[in-house]
């Protein structure tokens, strides 16, 4: 894997060998450090939450990559790229590699809803060049409790930490965006319709009420369960005045998708 650093796949060893040695950029650095530290530490006397991610990074099997721009629709195509990359490897890597992806935080401050504008526009931004038609069986309107985001013929889960949060310290990076792309097929065997699913959320909702110091986020659900709806989950409202109402992404099942326009 490309020992540069940033806009390319890396494990972990990998990442971490070039923090350690001082060649990557700062704020790659100070994301692994906070992440990291977010993961295996503690908080209020609580470990962090999701005890799949925590065993998981403590066992090196994430992938990682690193993006110069949330914005900069060169530095998303080679996200894009990535992200092909890393589906074609991620089941041979270990059991639980979910993708790790660091952006390079931004000039100035932004505001809970200029995170939320960020997220929604990289995800629009994937699904326009997705070499991949979406899924058959993934409906395209948000609105459905079978909906998730897909890229690459893949259903992912990609979950946001990020500066805003002051209560949910779950979701808290003081850096900037951060996205962990996780494929559908991690949860196998761990969804709401299983004993080990059940028990699972059971764990990490009690953990994450411990972690946090508040009950859990009313947006949080399981894929598929009537009444839930997956994309809120993403990036969980802090201030319910600065989140969309509706899914702000627009999904087209045309492939390739030259309707479907994006900013710069």
């Amino acid at each position: 894997m490309n020992e540069s650093g940033v806009e390319v796949l890396m494990d972990q060893e990998t990442i971490a060998r070039r923090v350690e040695s001082g060649s990557a950029p700062e704020w790659v650095v100070d994301h692994f450090e906070s992440f990291t530290d977010g993961l295996l530490g503690e908080r209020n006397g609580s470990p962090f939450p999701c005890y799949f991610g925590v065993e998981s990074v403590e066992k090196g099997q994430p992938l990682y990559t690193c993006v110069s721009s949330m914005t900069d629709n060169e530095a998303l195509f080679s996200l894009g790229e990535t992200l092909l990359e890393y589906i074609d490897v991620y089941e041979n890597h270990s059991e639980q590699a979910s993708l790790v992806t660091f952006f390079r935080p931004p000039e100035r401050a932004l505001s809970e809803a200029e995170y939320h504008d960020a997220l929604w526009h990289v995800l629009q931004v994937l699904h326009a060049h997705d070499p991949e038609p979406w899924p058959a069986d993934i409906p395209t309107e948000p609105d459905s409790e079978y909906w998730e985001f897909c890229f690459g013929g893949e259903p992912m889960f990609p979950t946001c930490r990020a500066p805003f949060y002051d209560t949910y310290k779950s979701r808290y990076c003081p850096i900037g965006l951060e996205i962990t792309f996780q494929p559908r097929a991690l949860f196998d065997g761990i969804t709401a319709d299983t004993e080990a699913g059940q028990r699972a959320r059971e764990i990490i909702q009690a953990r994450l009420e411990d972690y946090d110091g508040v009950c859990p986020h009313a947006d949080l659900g399981d894929w598929g369960v009537e009444g839930d709806r997956e994309w809120p989950q993403y990036m969980l409202t802090a201030e319910e005045s600065q989140s969309p109402d509706t899914c702000p992404m627009n999904v087209s099942r045309q492939h390739p998708k030259g309707s479907v326009v994006i900013g710069d």
